[in-house]
C-alpha cells in the first residue's frame, strides 16, 4: 500500500512539473523512478520510452501507465496515470480562470515566452538523453562509454531514408525494429 501512495505522489509531482509536456518530461520521470527510487533499471525506462513513443497518447501518460505496470501491476498502472493526469487538470482549470481574467495583460505574455524558452531546454535535454541511451546505452556521459555503431548506422540510415525518399514513418518502425531484432 504504501509503495501505492508513493506512486501516486510521485507521478502527480511528474504532471505537475511537465511544463512542455512530452520529451520535456523524460528527465524527470528517469530521475525520480530509475535514479531516486530505483524501482526499474535504466534499460527497462528506455524500452518503457520506446513503446510509449509507439502506442497512442501523451508520452507522459504512456510513460506513467507503463511504469504503473511495472512497479504494482494493474492498481500501479491506474493509480500512476490518474496521479499523471490530475495535477494537469486541475492546473488548466486554474489556468483558464487565471487567463480569462488577465488576457489583455503584457507581464503574462512575456511570462509564457519564458515557460516556452524553458520547455525548448528541457527537449533538446531528452533528445539529449535519448541519443546517448540509444548509441551508448547510458543517459549520462562519462568517459567509459561505448558507442554502439550498429545502432549508429541504422539510425543514420533510417534517418536518411526518411529525409531523402520520405519512407512511410510505420515502415521505417517496422523495418528498424526488425533489424534490431535479428542484429541483437
Amino acid at each position: 500500500m504504501g509503495q501505492l501512495i508513493e506512486l501516486v505522489l510521485v507521478f502527480f509531482k511528474i504532471g505537475l512539473f511537465s511544463i512542455g509536456g512530452g520529451y520535456a518530461i523524460i528527465p524527470l520521470i528517469q530521475a525520480q523512478v530509475v535514479e531516486h527510487y530505483g524501482w526499474i533499471s535504466q534499460k527497462t525506462f528506455t524500452d518503457i520510452i520506446t513503446i510509449s513513443q509507439m502506442t497512442p497518447g501523451p508520452l507522459a501518460v504512456n510513460t506513467s501507465t507503463f511504469i504503473g505496470i511495472q512497479i504494482a501491476g494493474i492498481a500501479g498502472a491506474v493509480l500512476a496515470t490518474a496521479g499523471c493526469v490530475i495535477s494537469g487538470i486541475l492546473i488548466s482549470l486554474l489556468l483558464y480562470r487565471f487567463f480569462k481574467k488577465h488576457r489583455e495583460s503584457d507581464y503574462i505574455f512575456q511570462v509564457l515566452n519564458g515557460l516556452k524558452a524553458s520547455s525548448l531546454g528541457l527537449i533538446v535535454s531528452a533528445a539529449v538523453t535519448i541519443l546517448l541511451l540509444a548509441f551508448t546505452g547510458s543517459g549520462e556521459l562519462s568517459g567509459d562509454m561505448r558507442m554502439d555503431w550498429i545502432a549508429a548506422v541504422v539510425f543514420a540510415g533510417s534517418f536518411f531514408a526518411l529525409r531523402k525518399w520520405k519512407v512511410n514513418p510505420i515502415l521505417m518502425i517496422v523495418v528498424t525494429g526488425v533489424i534490431g531484432g535479428v542484429l541483437y
